[in-house]
C-alpha cells in the first residue's frame, strides 16, 4: 500500500520515459507525449572534457569539429561507453524536459529503456547515470517491451504478439504472451552497422571516402531492403582515394541495397531463429496479428515487405516507429499498477531508489 508521501509524489511528480539510444535519445513526459528527440551526441572541450553542446548541435559538428573540440557518442551498441558523458547528456535532457512542465518538484521519476541482452554491470551503469542526472526514482525496462507497449501491442493478453525493434546499435526481437517475453533475441547489428557497410562499399566500389553522416543520409534517402517500385539515384560527395581530391559519384538505390544486404540478412536470420523456437500455438497467433517493426531502423524502405516474403507472416511498421520505446516507457508510469511487472530488476534489489 502506498504511503501518503508516495501518493503525493505519484500525483505531482514529473514522470519521464527515456529511450536512451545509440543514435537518438527520446524523452516522453506523462500527459505531454514526446517532448525531446535529440541525437545521442555530446561535444566536449578536449582538454577539460567539459560538455559544450548536447544533441542536434553536437551532431552538426560531427566530422567537422576543430582539434580542440571532441565529439563523443556516449552509447555504443545500446549500452553506456562513456559514463560521465552519458550522465551529462541525461542531466541536460531531464532538465530540458522539466523546463517544459508546470510541476514544481525538481526530481522526476524516470523509466529508461535498455537492450534485452545487457549485463548486470551495464544495467547498473544506466541506473546510476540516471540517478546522478537528477532522477528521484529510476526504473529500467527492456526496449522490446517498451516498444511493444508504445506500439499498442496486446502484450498482456493470451494471444501472441511480436516486435522487431531496430535502433542504431541493437536489434531486438521479442515474442510476447500473458504480459511476458516468451522468446527474445538481441543482436548488435542495426542502423550503425548499415552505415559502416555503406562507407566500406563506397571505398571498395567507387574509391570514395565518405563519413558516417553521409552514409546515414544515403541510407535514409535511398536505402532499401527490397526492390523499390522505382529505383532512385543519389549524388554522393567525398574524397577520391586515388587522387586525394574531392569527387562526386552517382549511386543507385540498388547499390545501397547491395551494400547493406549483409546486415539486413543477419536481422532476418535472427527473426527466423526466434520463430523457429516459438511454440506452434503462438506462431498461429502471429500469422493473424503480424510482426510489428519499430525503431528508426524499422523504417528502412522495403524491410516490412522483405520480412513478409522471408517468413510468410505479414510485417508492418508501427505508427511513429522511432518513438515507440520512449512512449512505452512513459506509459509504464501512467499505468504503474498494471505494468510494473514488466520492469527489469537489478541483482539484490529493486530498481527503485528509495
Amino acid at each position: 500500500m502506498l504511503s501518503p508521501l508516495d501518493y503525493f509524489f505519484g500525483l505531482f511528480s514529473l514522470d519521464i520515459g527515456i529511450d536512451l539510444g545509440t543514435a537518438n535519445t527520446l524523452v516522453a513526459v506523462r500527459g505531454k507525449g514526446i517532448v525531446i528527440n535529440e541525437p545521442s551526441f555530446v561535444a566536449l572541450e578536449r582538454k577539460t572534457r567539459r560538455p559544450i553542446e548536447v544533441g542536434s548541435r553536437a551532431k552538426q559538428m560531427w566530422s567537422k569539429n576543430p582539434k580542440d573540440i571532441l565529439i563523443v557518442r556516449p552509447l555504443r551498441d545500446g549500452v553506456i561507453a562513456e559514463f560521465e558523458v552519458t550522465e551529462a547528456m541525461l542531466n541536460y535532457l531531464i532538465h530540458k524536459a522539466h523546463e517544459q512542465s508546470w510541476v514544481p518538484i525538481p526530481r522526476p521519476r524516470v523509466v529508461v529503456g535498455i537492450p534485452s541482452g545487457v549485463t548486470e554491470v551495464e544495467k547498473r551503469a544506466v541506473y546510476d547515470a540516471a540517478l546522478s542526472a537528477g532522477a528521484r526514482e529510476v526504473y529500467l525496462i527492456e526496449e522490446p517491451v517498451a516498444a511493444a507497449i508504445g506500439a499498442g501491442l496486446p502484450v498482456q493478453e493470451t494471444r501472441g504478439s511480436m516486435i522487431i525493434d531496430i535502433g542504431g546499435g541493437t536489434t531486438e526481437v521479442a515474442i510476447f504472451s500473458l504480459g511476458g517475453i516468451v522468446i527474445s533475441r538481441s543482436i548488435r547489428v542495426a542502423g550503425d552497422e548499415m552505415d559502416e557497410d555503406i562507407v566500406q562499399y563506397m571505398r571498395t566500389k567507387h574509391n570514395l571516402m565518405i563519413g558516417e553522416p553521409t552514409a546515414e543520409s544515403l541510407k535514409i534517402e535511398i536505402g532499401s531492403a527490397y526492390p523499390l517500385p522505382q529505383e532512385r539515384i543519389h549524388t554522393v560527395k567525398g574524397r577520391n582515394l586515388v587522387t586525394g581530391l574531392p569527387s562526386a559519384v552517382e549511386v543507385s538505390s540498388i547499390e545501397v541495397r547491395e551494400a547493406i544486404a549483409g546486415s539486413v540478412d543477419i536481422i532476418i536470420d535472427t527473426v527466423k531463429d526466434a520463430l523457429d523456437d516459438t511454440p506452434p500455438e503462438l506462431v498461429g497467433d502471429l500469422m493473424e496479428s503480424g510482426i510489428c517493426l519499430a525503431g528508426g531502423g524499422g523504417q528502412l524502405k522495403g524491410l516490412a515487405e522483405r520480412i513478409t516474403e522471408e517468413v510468410n507472416i505479414r510485417a508492418w511498421v508501427a505508427e511513429d516507429a522511432m518513438t515507440c520505446v520512449a512512449r512505452g516507457a512513459g506509459r509504464v508510469l501512467e499505468d504503474y499498477a498494471n505494468l510494473r511487472r514488466l520492469l527489469v530488476g537489478l541483482e539484490r534489489g529493486s530498481t527503485k531508489h528509495g
